[in-house]
């Protein structure tokens, strides 16, 4: 079972236009970014999300090379939670990263399906921490064993995570 990880701070959530706060973190999906991150409504408010505990392969950042499997891991999330999808965050020890996006867990309202762990189970994604956000890291990291040991995803196809494949997307 998931370990519990604290609730998104009600500072994130803004008040719906035509009436009280929502729920401390839930929201709804406005567009993938990437393979980890992606933009959610939280009440009147916009945010950029980047889920904690995952990293996947990069497919846009303009100042990096394209990897191997950044492509399929960006479907994927988008297969997962694409926009109009209702969602609920939970944080971690730390907020926000150094780019100022809010660092989440995901979770899809209508199954409780956690997104971070999907990404992982499947291949998508390796495990990682970032700062003190370890709440699910161990979690994370047997999901990522089992889909080394099975040559799922990146891990058949690529090797592993990290893997170069194309000079940086154009801007």
């Amino acid at each position: 079972m998931l370990a519990a990880a604290s609730v998104l701070a009600a500072a994130c959530a803004s008040p719906t236009p035509g009436g009280g706060p929502p729920a401390d973190g839930d929201g709804v999906v406005t567009h993938v970014v990437d393979g980890d991150t992606l933009d959610v409504r939280i009440g009147g408010t916009e945010e950029r999300i980047r889920l904690i505990g995952v990293d996947t392969p990069e497919s846009v950042a303009p100042n990096r090379p394209v990897q191997c499997y950044g492509a399929e891991a960006s479907a994927y999330l988008a297969s997962l939670v694409p926009e109009g999808t209702a969602v609920r965050l939970e944080r971690d020890a730390v907020a926000r990263d150094q780019f100022g996006r809010l660092l989440a867990y995901v979770y899809r309202a209508e199954d409780d399906l956690m997104v971070n762990l999907a990404l992982v189970e499947q291949g998508y994604a390796d495990a990682v921490t970032y700062g003190d956000n370890e709440a699910l890291y161990p979690d994370l990291v047997a999901a990522e064993a089992e889909a080394r040991d099975g040559g799922r995803g990146l891990w058949g196809v690529c090797g592993g995570p990290d893997v170069d494949i194309g000079p940086p997307p154009d801007r």
